[in-house]
């Protein structure tokens, strides 16, 4: 599968900061991106950019906001290629503290969005592109985006948006290879001028295969984490990926490193990847947070009550 085109990009610490409140240490955070560097990855998502005044500091680590100032000691000194990207959700961003690419460490800016409000993220996009970022809209929980909607939002993208790169992102871990291939034909079809990325969760074990599916149909920007780490049941893994690529320029061994070094390890103080009742909202295109909430109660491994839960639930759209 060695497409030129192809660049993978980590959210290890973007999208694993979702379980522990952002709140990894630095020493960490430096060894992934050193691990990163040295295996020849693409991006780094460092974290979010989110704004100060609207999150209280003490609640959340230092990953929440990404300062240039710690990103820039995260990378001192370590010989890499590998570029630094944040995530920005629409509406949690002071654009004004938002410095010229020029002035700052950072290279690519993704604005996660819903599909009803890709206008706002279209603003916010053209804004970090005109201060000289790299910018991607990441459209996310595209599972429950209604296809007339997703058809007028990637017009839109395509028309008015300066961004590089449109994500299909399945928040949720429910889609399988045919809607992968749906989405990404679509997506091809009507985005003509733009990457397309994907970014898929672990619900159901089929964010590796969904994301080789996404690359068959022309997909080029791959979101992965180390691991599979990530909210829930995580996401598609970075040695899984980089091994399926079979491109030259990218070395498995320094991730294979840090798994056993920082990984492994911390597995044992916070959970994450594939457990039951994320597999059941997955199965049911439902939002994890039930499954998390399950997970922290005395009743993290009554399956079959919280299927039942969610099936109920569910029957009882029935009745609208």
């Amino acid at each position: 599968m060695y497409r030129e085109k192809i660049k993978v990009l980590d959210c290890t610490i973007r999208d694993g900061g979702l379980i522990n409140d952002h709140d990894f240490t630095f020493e960490f955070v430096r060894n992934v991106y050193r691990a990163l560097s040295e295996a020849g990855v693409d991006y780094m998502e460092i974290g979010y950019r989110n704004s100060k005044k609207m999150f209280p500091d003490d609640k959340f680590g230092p990953w929440k906001f990404c300062d240039d100032d710690i990103v820039n000691r995260v990378i001192e000194g370590i010989e890499s290629k590998t570029k630094i990207s944040v995530m920005a959700d629409v509406g949690r961003v002071d654009m004004d503290d938002v410095k010229p690419k020029k002035e700052s460490p950072i290279s690519m800016v993704r604005v996660a969005t819903y599909i009803k409000e890709v206008d706002k993220a279209i603003a916010m996009v053209n804004e970090f592109s005109e201060k000289g970022y790299e910018t991607t809209v990441n459209i996310m929980a595209i599972s429950k985006a209604l296809d007339v909607e997703l058809n007028e939002a990637l017009h839109q993208l395509e028309e008015e948006c300066k961004a590089n790169v449109i994500y299909i992102v399945d928040s949720f871990g429910a889609l399988y290879q045919e809607t992968i291939e749906y989405l990404v034909k679509k997506a091809k079809k009507i985005i003509k001028t733009k990457e397309i990325g994907i970014h898929n969760h672990n619900n159901q074990q089929l964010a590796f295969s969904n994301t080789i599916e996404a690359i068959i149909h022309g997909a080029n920007y791959l979101d992965a984490t180390v691991y599979g780490i990530g909210r829930g049941a995580g996401n598609c893994p970075i040695e899984l990926l980089l091994g399926f690529l079979k491109n030259p320029k990218f070395d498995i061994r320094p991730i294979l490193d840090v798994i056993q070094k920082e990984f492994l390890p911390l597995q044992k103080k916070i959970e994450w990847g594939y457990i039951i009742p994320y597999a059941i909202t997955g199965m049911f295109d439902e939002h994890p947070r039930t499954a998390i909430a399950v997970r922290g109660s005395d009743k993290k491994d009554h399956y079959r009550e919280f299927y039942d839960s969610i099936a109920t639930s569910q029957d009882g759209l029935s009745d609208v």
